[in-house]
This record gives structure tokens, sequence and C-alpha cells, in this order.
């Protein structure tokens, strides 16, 4: 009996691929066999041609430290071991195992990723540790094509050091300093030096608000870090900032990608040029209107014509620089015109469909007409990056702001850097050999690592002048903390010199005021007090900041076609990182109104995943007929828990807000609505109550109802909802509840 039980033991311990190996062999792998070293392979090395010499006692020591392998040698006999007992699979890994480094091939850094934690490695984990269905695919080419990819060909024809200017584009250089009688905004704000004093009072200095209003952009609020850079003025006296010789002939016909063919060529739009004007500022800008269904294209082409407008003046002055040190004798000229890393800009964008439309605006901007643009690369771009061809039914009807977001290629995890020369574009190039970087934040968050890991990299964020933040609001729904997380690492001092000439470095990079000088631009569907915690606690641009601020004057419940009352129930909380104070009002307050059998068919709306396991949790404890969908659920399971609460069989169904973005499923059967939140997007609230018309054919309407929670901190969600005049009375009534009544004529009491 021993001997059997501590086989089982032994049997146990296995893997599931060990134990399938087992019992097709009869034996477990030899690579798993417990040894204390493995002996290494014999290796022979062939030695050099060389003249006979007396060998003495000291040569012999020498010639045998020459041929002792390097920890690189060790390393390939070591993949080639693996790859002579293993499969594909299982060389990955032993790759993990042994801690061997693996050169990424997809953005070609070159910098060593390691196997991360379940944390680290999804793009959505919940409060349990639960894991996202999806898990990350990243490209898996064998090694021989890793090291091929160094993009040689295309190496020297980029490289900012090697490369130097014409006559011609010398002048076209000068040019930029001094246009139409003032001086470019992009050499005034990189040439700014600042004082210890004016670093003082970025940090800790009060900072001057002020608002001004634009005919497009509306309401907008200022803010003035230092009072020698005030607010900017009207709008008559803001316009698009002097553009480089290569983008003047294409920029008015920016907006032709996404016409329709045949249809006469749009001009710039008023936003565009307002946009423009303000980003040409230099100044961080937060525009929370960029609806992606009307706003999203327009704003794409205008942020990428200033980050193209950035990255070839700053590419020009340093090769018209390089003519004249070329030129000039040694210590006679002085340029201080590069960071210590060379990538300028970052982008962040949520899906590769978003990365594939900045790129080709890249094109459209650059290319000369008549003639193709030269794009490295760019076929295994279009694979990648490209639309997938996936089986949906042929019925599926979803609302326009679905499509919209979940066009083309929705993988979120990606990174890819971009270098632009002489009217040429090299896709994939090495980040350090990069000017702008495109990237999801899970893709970025893989390779910056966390802090005690010993093989991380974010040297490549040191010197980036321009930060994108496209679609903002989309990162709710996969990961914010990995946007936090690369906020905390943008413009630090790099750990190795990479190489840079430091003579060549400007002062402020150097001192590390990099983060004072970076223009940070955000854009998203909606207001949010985290996206404006992004500009308060990580953007300390010395030129301020500019935000859109404009109030919803009819909110989305105005949308709501069925006739339902909406209670509004205010609960008093301490911060807006308050959960408790929520949970204790629904567990104290709302939830015992619907436990009585009556109220069946009630539907729990939770914004946060946290949120949705924390009252899960809770309602397991108190044995209630429930069911739940979240983004977790699989297919099988979203089935079953519509088809029991459609029946009645469970009296809640409790759903999370993210499946509803992702999927928009229409759950029929419901006839009690919870909403434990206000919903992150406004159109939610009515698609939501809205299904209360299907699957019930308007029986029993006299008693639905509605109730939703809010406090004080939730105004923005709340002003979208019910419009800005009625969530300010709200806010400031004494009455903690509040009903509207729709599909009536009056719909508010």
């Amino acid at each position: 009996m021993g001997k059997r039980r501590h086989k089982n033991e032994a049997i146990s311990k296995l893997t599931k691929k060990q134990r399938k190996h087992l019992q097709e062999f009869g034996e477990q792998h030899p690579f798993h066999d417990q040894v204390a070293e493995r002996a290494e392979r014999t290796q022979v090395l062939k030695l050099h041609d060389s003249p006979k010499r007396v060998e003495t006692e000291g040569d012999d020591e020498e010639e045998e430290e020459e041929e002792r392998p390097s920890a690189y040698q060790k390393l390939l006999f070591t993949l080639k071991q693996s790859d002579d007992v293993e499969s594909d699979e299982d060389e990955e890994e032993i790759l993990y195992d042994e801690g061997i480094e693996e050169v990424d091939e997809e953005d070609g850094t070159g910098v060593v990723e390691e196997d991360l934690s379940p944390a680290e490695e999804h793009p959505r984990e919940n409060a349990e540790g639960e894991i996202d269905g999806g898990e990350l695919e990243e490209t898996k080419r064998s090694r021989a094509e890793v090291e091929e990819f160094m993009d040689k060909k295309h190496e020297a024809q980029f490289c900012l050091e090697t490369n130097v200017f014409g006559e011609e584009d010398m002048d076209n250089a000068d040019d930029m300093v001094h246009q139409d009688g003032y001086e470019d905004t992009f050499v005034k704000h990189l040439e700014t030096e600042l004082d210890e004093e004016d670093i003082r009072n970025l940090l800790n200095g009060v900072k001057k608000r002020s608002q001004i209003k634009w005919p497009r952009l509306s309401n907008m609020l200022c803010i003035s870090n230092l009072e020698k850079f005030p607010a900017p003025g009207p709008a008559s006296g803001v316009s698009p900032p002097p553009l480089h010789k290569a983008l003047e002939a294409n920029w008015k016909s920016m907006n032709q990608p996404f016409q329709a063919k045949g249809a006469p060529v749009q001009e710039v739009s008023s936003l565009q040029k307002e946009l423009l004007g303000l980003m040409g500022t230099y100044r961080d800008v937060y525009f929370p209107e960029c609806s992606p269904i009307t706003e999203g294209k327009e704003v794409r082409s205008a942020y990428c014509l200033h980050v193209l407008n950035h990255v070839l003046k700053a590419n020009s002055r340093v090769l018209a620089h390089n003519a004249q040190l070329k030129e000039s004798k040694p210590g006679e000229e002085d340029f201080r015109d590069k960071g210590l890393t060379r990538p300028k800009v970052l982008i962040l964008v949520p899906f590769r469909d978003g990365a594939l439309q900045v790129v080709q605006t890249f094109v459209t901007l650059l290319e000369p007409k008549g003639k193709k643009m030269d794009v490295s690369n760019k076929k295994r771009f279009k694979d990648e990056f490209g639309e997938v061809v996936e089986d949906r039914p042929p019925n599926l009807v979803r609302p326009d702001d679905y499509h919209a977001v979940f066009s083309g290629n929705v993988d979120d995890h990606f990174r890819i850097g971009v270098s632009i020369l002489k009217r040429s574009m090299r896709l994939y190039s090495p980040f350090y050999s990069s000017d702008i970087i495109i990237a999801s934040p899970l893709g970025l968050r893989t390779l910056l690592g966390v802090d005690g890991e010993s093989k991380r990299d974010f040297d490549f964020l040191s010197s980036i002048e321009i930060l994108v933040l496209d679609q903002a609001d989309v990162f709710f729904m996969q990961n914010w903390e990995h946007v936090l997380h690369v906020m905390k690492h943008m413009n630090l001092q790099p750990l190795d010199s990479h190489g840079v000439d430091f003579s060549r470095v400007r002062m402020w990079n150097l001192n590390n005021w990099a983060k004072h000088y970076r223009q940070t631009l955000v854009f998203s569907a909606i207001q949010d007090p985290q996206i404006n915690n992004i500009l308060t606690k990580h953007c300390f641009n010395y030129r301020g900041q500019v935000a859109t601020k404009n109030l919803p004057k009819t909110g989305s419940i105005c949308q709501v076609l069925v006739q339902l009352p909406h209670v509004f129930q205010m609960f008093n909380s301490d911060s807006f990182m308050d959960q408790d104070a929520r949970f204790q009002f629904f567990v104290d307050k709302v939830l015992p109104q619907y436990k009585d059998s009556v109220m069946s068919h009630t539907f729990i709306y939770v914004p946060s995943y946290f949120d949705f396991v924390r009252i899960r949790n809770y309602l397991k404890k108190e044995d209630v007929n429930f069911t739940s969908i979240s983004e977790y659920s699989n297919r099988s399971e979203v089935y079953k828990a519509r088809h029991f609460f459609q029946k009645g069989d469970k009296q809640f169904l409790l759903f999370s807000e993210r499946f509803h973005f992702y999927k928009r499923y229409t759950i029929k059967g419901i006839r009690n609505l919870i909403f434990y939140g206000l919903p992150t997007y406004a159109h939610f609230y009515s698609e939501v109550c809205n299904m209360l018309q299907t699957g019930t054919d308007g029986r029993d309407s006299s008693s639905w109802t509605c109730t939703v929670l809010y406090s004080r901190y939730d105004a923005h969600k709340l002003a979208a909802v019910t419009g800005a005049e009625r969530a300010a009375q709200m806010l400031q009534s004494k009455k903690p509840v509040h009903l509207f009544v729709t599909g009536e004529e009056d719909k508010a009491s």
C-alpha cells in the first residue's frame, strides 16, 4: 500500500504533458530527470591560423581563456539542445523555466521579456485573479528570423547620426525659424530654458485658471503654470502652426482617406483648425467630446499632422546641423538638438486597427502627389494589423458606435516603432532607432515590467516630447492600470546611454526636466475624473493645459422609449474611491425592496467589475436566487443565464458593464432595473432601459421599475444621463430621492 500511495503521489505532481508522455512511452522524458547539473555538449572551436610560437605556461592559460565559451555561445548551444529534443511548444517552456533571454522580434527593441505573472500577462484581470478568455498572442517566428530582422537595408537610410542635408534641405530647415514674421513655436518651445525657480513653481506653485470660449470647441478651461505663459487668446488670433515643406502639399486634403469615393475633397474642418491651433502652442490638450462616429477620424487626422510636423522639423534640424558639423572644425559649432534617446512621440491606441489608421494617415500626409511613398515592411504591417475575417452571423445588429469602435483588427496587444526621414517611412524599426512608437497600453505594459524585475526596459520613453492618448475611454474597458503604469515611466532618466552623443543633448534633457517639456494630447468620448487625474498628476507641461468643458443640455434619459419611472437615490460618500458607502447603501436600502417574489426579473447593472465580484459574493453568501453575466463568462454560461432569467427561474441577473461594451446583447424578460452606478457611457443608460420592451410584449408595463444610485462625485455621469440643469438641481437639493418618468409627454416630475 505504501509503495502504491507513493507512486500515486509522484504521478500527481507531474504536469499534464509529462503524464501524457509517461502514458505513451512508459517513462518520463529525459529532460525532466532530476539531475544536479546538466552536462554541457562538447564544443569544438576552430582556431584561426597563426604562426608557430613557443608555448609557455602563461600562454596555455591565455589560450584556455580564449577558448572558454561566452554566455552568448552557451545560449546558442542551449537552444540547439532544446531544438533537438523538444517541440516548439516545449521549447518555449524551457526558455522561460531556465530564464534564458529572448530577443523581442515584434518591435525590434532587443530587450528581454520574462515570463509574466497572471496579473501582468493579461489585458483584463478581475478582482479575484480570474483571467480573460483571450490569452496574449505574440507573433511567433523562428530565432533565425529574429536575428535576421535587423533591417540592415534601411538602417543607413534612416540613421540620424550619419545622414546630412543638402543645401536646399538646409535652407528649408532654416525657414522654420522665422515664418510669416514670427518665430516658429516648435523652435521656441524646445529652446526655452527654464531655471530652478521655474521648476519649483511648476511643481509647487499656484496654478492660474481661466476660461475662454471658441466657436467650435466652445467652453475651455485653461490652466497656466507660469505667469510668462498665459492662457491662449481668442480663436481669431490662433491659426495652424507653420508646416514642414513635406506636409504643405497634402495637409489640406488630410480628410480624404475616410471620405466616400467620388465625393469632393473636404477642406480642413473648423474643429481641426482649432485643435491644430491649440496643439501648435505645445500646451496639453484634453478633448472629451471625440465621438468615434463623428469627430474621431477628424481628430486623428489633426494630431497625426501635428506629430509629423514635429518629427520632421526635429529631424531636419539634426540633419542640417550634421552637415554644418561635417564642414566645420572640431569645437567650432555647438548644437543642442537631441534627447537622450531618439523616440520623440508615443501614440497609445486601444486596438491594432487604430494603429493601422494612424500609419495610413501618415502615408497620406507624406506621399507626394502622383508618386508612391517608400514604406519599408509594408506587407508585413498589413498582414499583422489589417482586418481579421471573423465568422459573424449575417443578421447581427449592433449600434453605430459599436461598429465604429470594433471595426477592423481589435487585438489589443501590440507595439511598433516608426522612423521617418526624407519622405520615406520605416515600419518595425527598433525602438531606439524610431521617431514614433505606436502601441496599446498592454503592449507597452508587458515590455516595461514591474519593480523588482531584473530584465526590463523603459529607457525609450525618456525623451518623449509628445504623448497622444487616443480613445482614452476605451482604455477603461481594457485595463486602466496599464495606462497609469505607462504614465509612471514617462520621461525618466535612462539607465543606459544607448550610444548617445551627450554633446548634442539638450540641457533640459540632461537636467531630468523632460517631463516639463512633454506635450500630452488626450482624446476621449466622455468626461471622466480618472482621465482628469492623468492631467493633474502626471502632466507638468510648463506651457499649461487646455481642456474642453461643455456640459450636455439634454441627457440620454430623453432617449428612453418605454414608459418607465426612474427613481434616483443619492447616498453620502466621503470620496470618489469610497466604494464601501455605495455597497452598504445598496445592501441596506435597495436590495431588501426587491427580495420579494413579486419583484422578480430584476436586472442589476454594475459598471465596475470589482463591485460586480463584491455583490456576487454577497448574493452567494445570502443564498439569493440569482445568476450573473460578465466579460469573463463563456458562451454557454451566457446562454444559460439569459434563458433562466427570461423564464423566471432566476430572480436576479447580475450584469457587468464591460460585457455590454464588448457584446451589446439584448437581455429579454427585464421588469425591474437597478443601476448600481451610473454607466460610463451615457447612451448605455437608454440602451439598457429600452431592453424592457423586448421579451415581454408590453405586458405588466405598469409595474416596471428603475432605481439608480449616485453620489455627489458622479456629477459628470449624472449630467450626461439627466442633463446638466437637472443634475445641478439634484446635487444641490436636500431631498435624496428624485423621480423621472419617461414614455409620457411630461417626462419629468
